[in-house]
């Protein structure tokens, strides 16, 4: 069970990222463009406030890096639902949607400076197609390697160098001891 393996990843908060996602597309968004979206997210707030929103388990995969614990949420596979179902529907045609209409103010997991990150991502990246925004990743994602069909980790640390951070190592630990604060305040 997933959720149980990962006590430090927030899976409400996870669900209002994606939720935001979809409202911005309508109501429901497509899965492949959702995982991009979702990635350049956590990237972008990395690059301005060098630190990921959700602090998910970065992969890369034939599509481009994805978030791996969200996605896992996204398809169905994960445990412990709890605060994902309140915010979003199960995976149907390749997509997702919003069980119920959300405003800003619903997202409570998201800070201001998340909700700015993630209307900046949707500002960039909103009217791209799940095509374009994958090539995109593919050529701007320097961490992203081509897994052959196959899936490989991202490290933090990859990220924040191919994102010019001096301190990428530096960066990368507080992420690490943040989500041991998370799974030690959690047990």
């Amino acid at each position: 069970m997933l959720g149980a393996m990962h006590t430090w990843f927030n899976v409400r908060k996870a669900a209002q990222v994606v939720a935001f996602f979809a409202r911005e597309e309508g109501g429901s968004i497509n899965v492949l463009k959702l995982s991009k979206l979702v990635y350049l997210a956590d990237r972008t707030n990395m690059r301005l406030h060098d630190f990921p929103i959700s602090s998910d388990k970065l992969v890369s995969m034939d599509h481009g890096p994805v978030n791996s614990i969200t996605l896992n949420y996204v398809n169905g596979f994960a445990g412990g639902r709890e605060g994902w179902e309140e915010f979003v529907t199960d995976r149907a045609n390749y997509r997702v949607g919003l069980t119920r209409a959300v405003t800003d103010d619903q997202l409570d997991e998201l800070s201001a400076a998340e909700l700015a990150t993630l209307k900046a991502v949707w500002q960039q990246f909103g009217a791209m197609d799940q095509y374009a925004i994958r090539d995109w990743t593919h050529i701007n994602c320097k961490e992203w390697e081509d897994p052959d069909g196959s899936s490989t980790p991202i490290p933090y640390e990859r990220v924040f160098k191919f994102l010019g951070k001096e301190n990428a190592e530096e960066l990368a630990f507080q992420v690490e001891c943040e989500r041991a604060q998370r799974a030690a305040l959690r047990a």
